[in-house]
């Protein structure tokens, strides 16, 4: 059992074991915590995935196997803070491809969940005292997609 209290949960249009597979690719540190699957008493396939718990980044999420009644919006986003650009890079690259960029660091992956890559210094630069270094990091954020660290930086200090 999970010491988190409260764990996401996906639901996915019967590709939930796809949608593992490609977080397993993506995330180094994924793994599956627990799967449910379906007995011959149904009623899905005997062996077929109902839900699984898996973990990625230290963060429990379940997978429910659903069907095509509810779909993702942005309206809920998961968001993976990266210390570096390459940690940036990597996860937008990998999570990006066959899904959609959206403005400022967000993007919808494949399956359409919806994630926001953001480095942590960025959330430093904007959280900042002073109005003018936090309007100009805004201001450079807003013409982004994939964010890039060393222009907000720029931004940040008034370069």
């Amino acid at each position: 059992m999970s010491t988190q209290r409260i764990s996401p949960a996906l639901w996915f249009d019967g590709n939930a074991e796809e949608a593992l597979a490609f977080y397993r690719e993506v995330f180094p540190d994924f793994r599956v915590v627990r799967e449910w699957r379906w007995t011959k008493a149904g009623p899905g396939p005997e062996g077929g995935l109902i839900s699984a718990a898996f973990e990625l980044r230290g963060t429990q999420f379940v997978a429910i196997n659903g069907g095509p009644q509810y779909r993702f919006t942005p309206a809920l986003s998961l968001t993976i803070h990266c210390e570096t650009q390459a940690e940036v890079d990597h996860f937008w690259d990998a999570l990006v491809a066959g899904g959609e960029a959206m403005p400022c660091g967000w993007l919808t992956d494949r399956f359409g969940v919806t994630w926001q890559i953001v480095p942590d210094a960025l959330l430093e630069w904007l959280g900042d005292a002073d109005h003018d270094r936090v309007a100009r990091v805004t201001g450079v954020m807003l013409g982004m997609g994939r964010l890039e660290i060393e222009p907000l930086r720029r931004a940040f200090v008034g370069e």
